[in-house]
């Protein structure tokens, strides 16, 4: 399996409208935005604050990853928002996108990044934990499902500064 990562591109809206399409209901559950509504990709493709790369796969997009930066006073950090195809997850795919999307935070000066997972999604939580990411939060019944169902959601950040002055130190991470 050869999966790249990048950064989405103008040609990319038809290809991420399918990818968008094919995911099922419980993973849009966990996408902030109406991904039902054809104008987001459109949306996406022009929003030039916001740095969304694609995983793909020859012409079709296997993952999605946004880094949105916040305004004012939190300016300093981003929200990371991740998501890949379900026959595609434990490939490394997520963690191509999660290593790709703080690179891109560094890039954009940021000094913290955050990413909301549930709770109960011990694989994703491990990925990001293993990325250097720590749990800041536990939000009790802080997302309710397309079924109405009530979980749990944990926040874990990355303090980039930190983390990656120290790697610089010992030469790693140009």
């Amino acid at each position: 399996m050869s999966v790249a990562v990048r950064r989405l591109e103008a040609g990319d809206e038809a290809a991420l409208r399918a990818f968008l399409a094919a995911l099922p209901a419980e993973d849009r559950t966990f996408i902030k935005e109406e991904v039902d509504d054809p104008g987001v990709a459109a949306a996406w493709v022009a929003d030039q604050r916001t740095v969304r790369g694609l995983a793909v796969e020859g012409a079709d997009v296997r993952g999605l990853a946004a880094v949105i930066p916040g305004v004012g006073w939190s300016s300093h950090v981003g929200e990371l928002r991740l998501v890949v195809d379900r026959s595609h997850r434990r490939l490394g795919v997520g963690r191509a996108l999660a290593q790709w999307s703080v690179l891109q935070s560094i890039e954009l000066g940021l000094r913290k990044l955050a990413v909301e997972v549930v709770a109960e999604q011990e694989a994703a939580e491990a990925l990001f934990r293993n990325l250097g990411f720590e749990p800041e939060a536990l939000l009790r019944d802080h997302i309710r499902d397309r079924d109405g169902n009530y979980r749990d959601l944990l926040v874990l950040s990355h303090h980039l500064d930190a983390n990656w002055s120290g790697m610089a130190t010992l030469g790693l991470g140009g």
